[in-house]
């Protein structure tokens, strides 16, 4: 049985909010984003329009996720490392197998690996100033 691809923003919103409930239980990403964000339906709200704008190439993100996540980094003692990134990633990848498959779900692979890898070293960069 073959699944839709990535549409629209509603599809956004199911992969987002789905990929959160799973980061939510995770036992070693978890904890990060329970002590980072305070409002859930904000940070899904938020990342829905981060993923819409990225997919769609449109302009209703106007956000900064490096300052975001180095500060994140920096609350927890520098201790986000590539392994974070990998479950992260393969979180992603798990939740888009799960609902989605076509050109738009996997531009949302290749761009979250990208994110990723730019993400880890500049928080990495950070750390050395």
């Amino acid at each position: 049985m073959s699944k839709p691809d990535i549409q629209n923003r509603e599809d956004v919103f199911v992969l987002v909010s789905s990929f959160y409930d799973k980061v939510k239980k995770h036992e070693f990403l978890g904890p990060f984003f329970k002590q980072a964000i305070n409002d859930w339906d904000a940070h899904i709200e938020n990342l829905t329009n981060f993923w819409e704008s990225s997919l769609f190439l449109q302009t209703r993100y106007y956000g900064d996720p490096l300052k975001v996540h180095v500060k994140v980094d920096e609350v927890n003692n520098n201790t986000i490392t590539q392994e974070h990134f990998g479950h992260w990633l393969n979180l992603w990848f798990e939740t888009i197998d799960e609902h989605f498959e076509g050109q738009y779900a996997m531009n949302a692979k290749r761009r979250a690996q990208k994110m990723g890898t730019f993400l880890f070293l500049k928080i990495f960069e950070a750390r050395q100033v």
